[in-house]
């Protein structure tokens, strides 16, 4: 009598997250506010030392521009400045996912997390920043070489009559603020929710940067309000010679981590 073999049952498919892109409000944005605001005033110290980093970057910046006689540069590189922005606040993203969940961090713990990001899919999302930063300031410099190649740029005082006071420089102003807010919406799309994910999740940098895509055509009114306000606190900020940006530099970065997190949510395959 032959014995039958005992039936197996076959293992379950390996399960796989999706990323699903949820429906961002209002209410989402002032509540992660909120949450950002309340990230802050918990590690006051901790959050403002990445503002006051930014901050003096952005002053030694303007001052090599002015130290190496590239007076046309000032103007365009304070208003390309918050490009970066997104990059500056990865310690912030870390900050508020740790205390998200209920851990706590030293300063070593968020500075190593901050160093070995460098050398995973971060990196890459810098030289993305990076290069779009760089095309800002070339296509400022084209602009200003085609539109204004008569005037001149050898002093501030000089540099601003030319712009603000000539219709050449009206025409400068309307050509630069288009393409500036085309290569804006383009960085803030791609961006807004793929750092803070590389951050959270392990992905790829292409994957993050479609899901951040997705999240802004898919809630195009929401996430270009977002990109309002970070706008106008941003430069409002860059006015009292870059020190406003100690503070609103890591509201803004702790709140964007909390909306990234109601902006996407995984669903098991």
């Amino acid at each position: 009598m032959t014995s039958k073999a005992p039936e197996t049952t076959p293992p379950n498919p390996h399960t796989q997250a999706v990323i699903e892109v949820n429906t961002v409000t209002a209410a989402d944005i002032k509540a992660s506010l909120k949450a950002g605001f309340s990230d802050f005033l918990a590690h006051p110290i901790m959050s403002s030392f990445f503002g006051l980093f930014y901050a003096v970057f952005g002053i030694l910046f303007v001052w090599c521009l002015v130290w190496l006689g590239y007076i046309w540069m000032i103007i365009p590189a304070m208003v390309g400045f918050p490009l970066v922005a997104p990059f500056a606040a990865a310690g912030l993203y870390e900050m508020s996912r740790r205390r998200q969940k209920g851990e706590s961090f030293s300063w070593s713990e968020i500075l190593m997390v901050m160093a070995r990001q460098s050398r995973r899919e971060m990196g890459w999302m810098a030289f993305v920043t990076l290069f779009v930063f760089w095309v800002w300031m070339y296509q400022i410099r084209l602009w200003l070489a085609i539109i204004l190649q008569d005037a001149s740029f050898s002093s501030m005082d000089g540099f601003l009559n030319a712009v603000f006071f000539t219709p050449e420089g009206w025409t400068f102003l309307a050509i630069g603020t288009g393409a500036g807010a085309v290569l804006s919406a383009v960085l803030f799309s791609v961006t807004v929710v793929a750092m803070p994910m590389l951050m959270d999740r392990e992905v790829d940098f292409v994957t993050a940067m479609l899901t951040s895509v997705r999240v802004v055509t898919e809630n195009p009114v929401t996430m270009l309000t977002w990109a309002a306000i970070i706008s106008v606190t941003m430069l409002v900020s860059l006015l009292p010679a870059f020190l406003g940006l100690i503070f609103t530099l890591p509201i803004l970065g702790h709140t964007t981590w909390h909306l990234y997190q109601r902006a996407i949510s995984l669903a098991e395959t």
